[in-house]
């Protein structure tokens, strides 16, 4: 039987997603958990990996077992063995064509950003911080350049495996409550630390630092090397994946999980 899960964690406690020898990752607390009531070892595959400090709202995973267990023994009986930032939102049947990476076909991030001259206190780690006010209609101009289907090489980190970077970004929008600014963005898929870098880029355009032509010239250029620093991971949160509706999975974040991020 193949299963496939809906996850929400807090990135802060963890080193990323993917499993690592010291133990300590999202990956390996949920395989444990999962393992304790299966009766087996279980090995999970995600939508895409999430680096230390990143959170998810909905990461998509799936395992096999043998196991016969219902749905709620993969909710709530998982949880109850999983640490307090990680938890297990819904779970669903799947045939066994379903792959959670590879059956997607979108993954959708947002970013908050809070712009304020005093750091954040409460929200530390869960929101990024700016200390200046930024010219948001400057930022919304120059990600419209960043829309379609691009070489985003200059968004890309060094250590990024994936086999190609042409990406096709579908949504870039930033919006402006309060003095918190979101950024939501969906992408076929994307790259080692593209969110972030895209993120640092428009962060240079609000400052006055970057505009609409640079930001075009830095697309084109393809170089990592010629854009600004990879910003904080702090405010970034996985917060829907895409799959055909064949799967009969939730695409997004259930809205009563997003609404204190509204």
């Amino acid at each position: 039987m193949r299963v496939a899960l809906g996850v929400e964690y807090d990135g802060r406690a963890f080193s990323g997603w993917q499993t690592q020898p010291g133990g300590n990752t999202v990956q390996d607390k949920l395989n444990q958990a999962l393992s304790c009531i299966a009766g087996h070892p279980v090995t999970t595959l995600a939508a895409g990996r999430t680096d230390a400090g990143v959170h998810a709202l909905m990461q998509v995973v799936h395992f096999d077992s043998d196991a016969i267990r219902p749905l709620n023994a993969w909710v709530r009986g998982v949880n109850a063995h999983l640490p307090p930032e990680i938890a297990v939102v819904w779970a669903r049947e799947v045939s066994d064509e379903f792959h959670a990476r590879f059956s997607a076909f979108s993954r959708s991030y947002r970013y908050f950003l809070l712009t304020h001259p005093v750091r954040p206190g409460l929200t530390a780690g869960r929101v990024g911080w700016y200390h200046q006010p930024l010219d948001v209609a400057a930022m919304r101009a120059a990600a419209a350049v960043l829309l379609g289907r691009h070489d985003f090489s200059s968004f890309r980190a060094a250590e990024c495996q994936a086999k190609s970077p042409l990406k096709d970004l579908q949504q870039l929008d930033i919006s402006e409550v309060d003095g918190l600014l979101r950024f939501d963005l969906t992408a076929d898929a994307f790259l080692h630390h593209m969110v972030r870098n895209i993120v640092g880029a428009l962060l240079y355009v609000g400052r006055g630092k970057l505009d609409t032509a640079g930001m075009t010239a830095l697309l084109a250029a393809t170089d990592r090397t010629k854009a600004p620093p990879t910003f904080m991971p702090d405010g970034l949160y996985l917060t829907g994946v895409g799959y055909p509706a064949q799967f009969e999975l939730p695409s997004q974040a259930q809205a009563a999980r997003l609404t204190l991020w509204r």
